[in-house]
């Protein structure tokens, strides 16, 4: 592996900057192709500098604040695009779920459910 220094770290952190700008531009257009490209590259390039960085620490290298501070605000915008993504993902779900409720449990036992399935509802069938 090649000796982690600053200069290293700054095109990845570049790189994962512009990966992330491209996540938080397909969760808008809501492009599902997009996402999963662009989270796959964003999962890569953070293990990459996470790598890097402690890297640079088992060499007690010194990193830059700047660089500090990029790679600090990247987990912070992963963490934001996650937590956007788990509120819509939410909100769905609780749509679905009054759309189409499920079953009520009890109501019926296997025997009666059969015979629900089966009747048209009204009363000369029942």
């Amino acid at each position: 592996m090649n000796a982690s220094t600053p200069s290293t770290l700054s095109p990845l952190l570049t790189e994962l900057e512009t990966a992330l700008c491209r996540v938080q531009q397909a969760l808008s257009q809501r492009d599902t192709a997009l996402l999963e490209q662009q989270a796959a590259a964003v999962q890569r390039l953070m293990v990459a500098a996470l790598s890097q960085a402690q890297a640079m620490q088992a060499l007690q290298a010194p990193m830059e604040a700047g660089l500090r501070r990029r790679l600090a605000a990247c987990g912070a915008q992963m963490a934001a695009q996650r937590q956007a993504l788990f509120r819509a993902t939410s909100a769905l779900d609780r749509a679905i779920e009054t759309l189409m409720p499920a079953e009520p449990v009890g109501l019926y036992g296997d025997s009666g459910r059969q015979l629900r399935k089966r009747s048209s509802g009204d009363s000369l069938t029942a």
